[in-house]
């Protein structure tokens, strides 16, 4: 069955507000920016690291930013670490 872009990302952005609202997170994030970073985050590491890498990572992004003070500034400073770390992992 072929599912159309739109209708994907439909389905995303609703999986991803009903997640949000069942942890008790909607006031915690803006939705389509978190999802557009940590779709690069997890392309970036499973083009450069690992396919298995990438929901492990963006999971150990998440812990370590829910262990700052601001989460939200956290998250997206964690992410451009680690994608540049990804970038330069062929190399490691």
């Amino acid at each position: 069955m072929y599912v159309s872009p739109s209708s994907d990302a439909n389905a995303l952005s609703e999986w991803v507000t009903a997640v949000a609202r069942e942890l008790g997170l909607e006031e915690a994030l803006d939705s389509a920016t978190t999802v557009d970073m940590v779709l690069d985050l997890t392309s970036d590491v499973a083009h450069g690291v690992s396919r298995p890498g990438a929901p492990v990572t963006a999971f150990l992004v998440g812990v370590a930013a829910g262990r700052a003070e601001d989460p939200a500034v956290a998250a997206r400073d964690y992410a451009q670490k680690v994608s540049r770390l990804a970038d330069g992992w062929a190399g490691a």
